[in-house]
């Protein structure tokens, strides 16, 4: 066996490859926070919400996107009574929907809609409003107490949407915050 023949030169160049390899760890571990923080960054985290004023009288149906990133629908669906129906069908507005299950909201003159259509984003931290129903006391309480009514009859919605690096999450009538798919 030969002996190592310890110099000044080889321990500089063991030295300068240990620098090399750590610098090389080092480079790993943060690019591996920047591709975390990358994705927490633009994560969507969309809710829906009822807001109801009777004293202006007032009730809205809202897309919230609490998140930092955009929220791009991808489908919506709602089921009543063991039918489940995609809201295309009806133009992809949910008044058109509402007026299928219950035909006396058809008497409603002062409301407006906005459709929920694929590939529609929905920006951070911004409110979306689906329906609202505003000016008219009548109005406002058949609307209320219609939804109310549905939902404790057992209509869900399930809508699932996307973030901007393709990753789908669905949000239901039950949920407790947006359920990761994939």
């Amino acid at each position: 066996m030969s002996k190592i023949k310890w110099n000044s030169e080889k321990m500089l160049s063991i030295s300068a490859m240990s620098m090399s390899f750590f610098t090389l760890l080092i480079f790993i571990y943060q690019t591996n926070l920047m591709r975390k923080q990358n994705y927490l960054s633009i994560l969507p985290y969309l809710t829906v919400a009822t807001t109801t004023n009777s004293a202006a009288p007032v009730f809205e149906l809202n897309l919230q996107n609490h998140g930092v990133g955009p929220a791009i629908i991808e489908s919506v669906n709602v089921t009543y009574k063991d039918t489940t129906y995609n809201l295309i069908d009806f133009d992809n507005k949910m008044y058109k929907f509402l007026v299928f299950l219950a035909p006396k909201l058809d008497s409603i003159k002062s409301y407006s809609h906005s459709p929920m259509s694929k590939g529609m984003a929905i920006p951070a931290n911004s409110i979306y409003n689906i329906l609202r129903v505003s000016d008219s006391s009548e109005e406002f309480l058949l609307m209320a107490q219609t939804i109310k009514f549905l939902l404790e009859d057992g209509m869900n919605y399930k809508i699932i949407y996307k973030s901007i690096q393709d990753e789908h999450w669905l949000i239901h009538h039950n949920s407790q915050g947006p359920q990761k798919l994939n």
